[in-house]
């Protein structure tokens, strides 16, 4: 079922608006992707609009990160959200957003992907402050 994105339902003032025509299929937007800490990767390809394919990761277990200072890259496992910045109760929940915070076997990194969006998940070592 898709999430209507179309702007015909109400006014700028809150009054209603009678509707002209039906909902376009371009019109169709999806709901998010909660994207959960597990112990398994589970990845969803969902067609969009023009015919392309979006790989949507539901549930996630590795994440790739990057060492700034050594300009390596890892492939590492997630041990926890610690925080998500722009919704608290995320990282209650272990739902990983684009700018959570997430620990990992070698430390902290922040999340840069979207997970939901992109299929995979990208991030860059914090460097732990002194």
């Amino acid at each position: 079922m898709g999430v209507y994105q179309g702007n015909d339902l109400r006014k700028i003032t809150g009054g209603r608006k009678r509707p002209h025509r039906k909902p376009r299929k371009y019109e169709m937007g999806s709901y998010p992707t909660d994207t959960k800490l597990s112990d398994k990767e589970v990845r969803k390809n969902e067609r969009v609009f023009g015919g392309n394919i979006k790989v949507r990761l539901k549930y996630a277990m590795y994440a790739n990160v990057v060492d700034p200072e050594t300009k390596t890259c890892k492939k590492v496992r997630i041990l926890q959200v610690l925080e998500v910045p722009s919704r608290p109760e995320l990282a209650r929940r272990g739902i990983i957003h684009k700018g959570a915070i997430i620990l990992t076997e070698i430390g902290k990194a922040k999340v840069t992907s979207r997970p939901g969006q992109d299929g995979v998940i990208n991030a860059i070592l914090i460097k732990e402050g002194k």
